[in-house]
């Protein structure tokens, strides 16, 4: 049996013209869910027929099409100065993990290096002394992937040593520690100043859920507390207070993500992976500056 040369007929003008109006649809709506059969209805075709006929005029399915578009926007995003977490809600993805799986190269490191200790990264690093104990700062060529609070420098690079076990650990050198020392400098503003909180570039990874619980912290402000119960219902998920408290002890983020501003529903103060006293004190603080400021 010969094989199939004939020639696919070129769609007429009405088709390809509706083709480019589906494509500003798919435009307007990035950050949304678009199967198949939400788009053969909006553009009044058959799945199978506007499949075919998408691709034949745009060169790629509808699918890829709008995968294409969501990450040029979230590109975009990220070059416009906008943090990691808003950059990926805004393009429509559900974690971060879902952007690294749609890139190679230049987003930090991937959930599956991750999951392999850091294996093949290489994470910069630097201690300070601050008024809430040693700070380490760390961060791959993404952003920061880590903000830890102790009592002592070897006591932080043994936490951050085992967070990344299979990563390449470079403390920073004197010439190369410029970034981090202006974000520490920063965020050391933030907590003792009340300075606004600093809009560092992160590197960011964690389930759809943590996601949220994160993203909902970042709308707390400096002087407000919200209790586990509250965060999960305004989350979506009133049945998930103890999720949303594990959801905050998984934060690596001190401070950035301010999970300090989360308390049990009787107002005591839960957990914090810095210690209960660094919290305390973190909300004493803002609590007086807000105070003053208003």
């Amino acid at each position: 049996m010969s094989a199939d040369t004939s020639v696919r007929p070129v769609p007429d003008a009405a088709l390809v013209a509706r083709m480019e109006r589906l494509a500003a649809y798919i435009d307007a709506h990035l950050d949304e869910a678009l199967p198949l059969a939400r788009l053969a209805r909006e553009a009044a075709m058959s799945p199978h027929h506007l499949q075919r006929t998408f691709t034949a005029v745009l060169g790629v399915s509808p699918k890829a099409y709008q995968a294409s578009k969501r990450l040029a926007h979230f590109k975009g995003k990220l070059r416009e100065g906008t943090d990691v977490l808003d950059a990926t809600f805004d393009a429509g993805y559900g974690s971060t993990s879902r952007v690294y799986e749609q890139v190679t190269g230049g987003l930090g490191m991937t959930p599956s290096a991750y999951r392999a200790g850091g294996a093949g990264e290489t994470i910069t690093w630097a201690v300070r002394e601050t008024a809430f104990g040693t700070l380490l700062m760390a961060a791959t060529a993404r952003g920061v992937c880590l903000v830890e609070f102790g009592d002592s420098a070897p006591q932080l690079a043994a936490r951050l040593a085992a967070e990344f076990p299979q990563a390449t650990l470079v403390p920073a050198s004197e010439a190369a520690r410029e970034p981090l020392d202006a974000w520490m400098d920063a965020l050391d503003a933030h907590v003792v100043q009340g300075a606004p909180r600093p809009e560092l570039p992160l590197d960011v990874r964690g389930t759809a859920f943590q996601i949220k619980v994160w993203r909902f912290l970042l709308s707390v402000k400096p002087g407000r507390v919200v209790s586990y119960g509250e965060l999960a219902d305004a989350i979506g998920h009133p049945q998930a207070v103890r999720a949303v408290g594990s959801a905050c002890g998984a934060n690596r983020l001190a401070v950035l993500i301010p999970c300090h501003r989360a308390l049990r529903a009787d107002g005591s103060l839960g957990g914090y992976r810095w210690g209960l006293e660094r919290k305390r004190a973190l909300l004493d603080r803002e609590r007086a500056q807000a105070a003053q400021g208003g």
